[in-house]
């Protein structure tokens, strides 16, 4: 043997003689994922595992744990059980209020308790929830404010718009001590726009902003579509992206091999796999599932086989059909939907959920 060559893709980035390489002219927060091959007079092996890794240099905001369990919080009453934010467990790290409404004018937020839900829970003011946020902050927890929700019809397309939301945004952060923004637009966004918004909040916030998503299974099909395109444009400010694993029917995965059927653990991880095949990091990815019966139209599946999705994405193993390409051992977390329902179900989804990702080396 003569010694090594790197591997980026079909380009070599260096060649060494020794068992260590140093690849430079790398751009902060960037994903290279290398392979190996030892080469002598004779030609080349075949190439070893793939490894991944990111630069330092990472904005994304909040102080948040290494794995991630975050849960949408009902500021409204349906079939689920009506809760206060101070009733929300432990096991949750990242609580997203559902939601914060279009006003009139273009862009802007708003956000007040809903008064079906203060009658429903025996009275809730508007100053017991801001002292619920803050007490759920000195628990460590983070609070997002989600913008948008199945009905929501917030639309930032234009740069006084992308100001205007900017502006709601941060005012209603200060009011209610809200960590960050989370972007669940389900009726479409402008990319461009909403990109120009959130780095307009981020200025003003400061770098501790948290920044999530949850798009629809379909909004995060191929780099072109909005969402996606969104995602990747503020992938240096972006914390992570829930995308809503359910309420899709089949889709294709990142091997574009056969469309999967929702409520399958192939169906979790080869539409993950899309994500991080893509350009995000596995620490800006989350799995989105719903808390339990009721909780959505279609795509729900035991918490074990959430947890065995993660265990498929992050080392490869309890997969099922689907084997992703490589392990992405820094996968962030699950997202449900909701807490709400998680209470429903006798918290069954958090307690099964959480201590899995504690597990997680």
């Amino acid at each position: 043997m003569t010694g090594y060559r790197v591997y980026e893709g079909t380009a070599v980035k260096a060649t060494v003689t020794g068992t260590s390489a140093t690849i430079g002219g790398l751009g902060a927060c960037e994903t290279h994922t290398y392979t190996v091959r030892a080469y002598n007079a004779q030609g080349e092996s075949a190439a070893g595992d793939p490894v991944t890794a990111t630069t330092t240099g990472c904005t994304g905001g909040g102080t948040l744990p290494a794995r991630v369990l975050t849960g949408y919080w009902h500021n409204f009453v349906n079939q689920a059980a009506e809760l206060r934010l101070s009733a929300v467990p432990d096991e949750y790290d990242l609580v997203a209020i559902a939601f914060g409404a279009a006003t009139a004018v273009p862009g802007e937020v708003a956000f007040a308790l809903d008064p079906g839900l203060a009658t429903a829970v025996g009275g809730y003011t508007d100053a017991q929830f801001r002292a619920d946020v803050q007490a759920l902050r000195e628990r460590g927890k983070k609070v997002v404010l989600s913008v948008g929700g199945e009905t929501g019809r917030v639309q930032v397309a234009s740069a006084a718009a992308a100001t205007r939301f900017a502006d709601s945004v941060h005012a209603l952060m200060r009011t209610y001590g809200f960590d960050g923004v989370d972007i669940d637009l389900e009726n479409g966004l402008n990319a461009t726009y909403m990109a120009q918004a959130l780095r307009s909040l981020r200025a003003q916030a400061g770098p501790g902003l948290i920044i999530t998503m949850a798009p629809q299974t379909i909004d995060m099909q191929s780099t072109g579509m909005e969402y996606f395109k969104l995602a990747l444009s503020i992938k240096d400010i972006l914390t992570i992206v829930h995308t809503q694993f359910y309420n899709s029917g089949s889709m294709l995965g990142c091997d574009q091999a056969q469309a999967y059927a929702q409520g399958s653990v192939d169906f979790i991880t080869a539409l993950a796999c899309l994500q991080l095949e893509n350009g995000l990091r596995p620490d800006q990815v989350a799995l989105g599932l719903p808390a339990g019966p009721g909780a959505a139209g279609g795509g729900i599946v035991a918490p074990s086989v959430v947890n065995r999705a993660l265990d498929c994405l992050a080392t490869r193993t309890n997969c099922g059909g689907f084997v992703p390409p490589r392990a992405y051992p820094d996968i962030r977390g699950v997202m449900t939907w909701s807490i709400n329902w998680d209470a429903s179900h006798d918290w069954s989804f958090s307690k099964t959920v959480k201590p899995h990702l504690e597990g997680m080396s």
